[in-house]
């Protein structure tokens, strides 16, 4: 009964201390709260507060259900995050595999280019860098952006650099992008999103599906 009674005691005291910020060390001769018991709980109240928003983050931020919504939180997050307001040059690059850092896909490109128009319409000095020297035609039509090294300027101006991996997973592919200094390495502003697109196989989203079962015909003997 009496042990009953003590706890409820230090319980009360607890929440006595969180109501009023005071600083309670002794209630009675049999309900002593250390300061390690306070400490201690008001880091876990902390961390259950960290745990909520991050939850909240999740749910609203985070976790798209769509391509264009996944891309406009990426956005909406190197714009908020980064820790400079600056008019320096951006360029953006294509997403690459994570375990594969030099090998990208038409999803990866897409997103690259969805970022240009992203983040250039929230501010940023985005500028492109696969100009050609010269505007080249031919019988299909005019040209200027490429991929070819020898058609390009020869160097940027010290920029900022966008770029960014993603990770295939059941149902899902993670993106994660940072904004870098290309001089020293720094990263500026980072972001993370999830794109629940739901599906039993995305190979079709990524043009990677094994190709058909065919059947040889022979003649029968």
């Amino acid at each position: 009964m009496f042990k009953n009674i003590s706890r409820v005691s230090v319980l009360a005291s607890l929440l006595l201390f969180v109501m009023t910020g005071c600083s309670y060390k002794k209630i009675s001769s049999n309900t002593a709260v250390s300061d390690e018991v306070v400490k201690e709980y008001s880091k876990v109240q902390t961390a259950k507060q960290h745990l909520e928003v991050a939850q909240d983050m999740q749910n609203n931020v985070t976790t798209q259900k769509s391509l264009e919504a996944t891309i406009a939180s990426l956005s909406t997050q190197i714009m908020q995050n980064r820790k400079l307001d600056t008019n320096k040059p951006v360029l953006i690059t294509s997403f690459v595999r994570l375990d594969k850092l030099k090998e990208t896909s038409e999803f990866g490109r897409v997103i690259g280019e969805s970022m240009i128009n992203e983040l250039s319409n929230r501010g940023f000095n985005v500028i492109e860098y696969r100009g050609q020297m010269a505007v080249s035609i031919n019988e299909q039509g005019e040209y200027f952006i490429s991929r070819k090294p020898h058609e390009l300027k020869g160097s940027v101006p010290s920029t900022y650099v966008v770029v960014g991996t993603y990770s295939r997973q059941a149902g899902r592919v993670i993106l994660n992008a940072r904004v870098i200094d290309n001089i020293t390495g720094k990263i500026i502003s980072s972001a993370r999103s999830t794109y629940k697109h739901g599906l039993a196989n995305d190979c079709i989203m990524f043009g990677d599906c094994a190709p058909a079962r065919t059947i040889k015909i022979v003649k029968e003997r």
